[in-house]
């Protein structure tokens, strides 16, 4: 089989990692694939904020759950030691679409790398917050950026589960 295919056949959602940073080398490498995605008329309107820092790491998991309701000591990120930041440029009215796009090409890539993902929501509220607002006045982003998505990354520390039959109906041909 294509490998392409394979990878998107095979990807799954990791909800256990293994404590080890990504290889620099991989994370690279994803990343740039994050870029090559397609986007609304080639404006690029989406970023990536790289997140390998421990300490900010794990005030952003806190501050996501807080957002998601969990109780204190749940970590949305499943323990994954780096988290993929995407927001896209709401004056772009395809930004929500391209940021979608970046994603699924961060997470497809990591998973031919034999890198573990998984997309976690939240990034929006985050990013309309103080503090998400505060991460971007540090990394001198301005503009009008609405969070995606975070691309949590990592090594499983278990096999992924098989792949759930596809649905009745998934196709119409005329």
């Amino acid at each position: 089989m294509n490998e392409t295919l394979k990878v998107l056949k095979t990807r799954r959602s990791c909800r256990n990692f293994k404590p080890d940073m990504v290889k620099e080398d991989e994370l690279k490498a994803i990343i740039e694939a994050g870029t090559y995605a397609a986007t609304g008329m080639g404006k690029q309107s989406p970023i990536i904020i790289a997140v390998t820092d421990k300490e900010l790491r794990n005030r952003i998991s806190e501050e996501n759950r807080k957002i998601g309701g969990w109780q204190e000591g749940f970590d949305p990120f499943y323990g994954a030691p780096a988290i993929l930041i995407v927001l896209a440029n709401k004056e772009v009215p395809t930004y929500i679409y391209d940021g979608s796009l970046v994603m699924g090409n961060l997470m497809n890539a990591a998973e031919s790398l034999g890198v573990a993902s998984i997309w976690i929501h939240r990034a929006k509220e985050e990013f309309d917050s103080d503090f998400g607002r505060e991460i971007l006045k540090k990394l001198g982003i301005e503009g009008a950026y609405e969070g995606i998505g975070h691309c949590a990354l990592g090594y499983a520390a278990e096999p992924a589960n098989d792949p759930a039959p596809r649905k009745e109906n998934y196709l119409y041909c005329i």
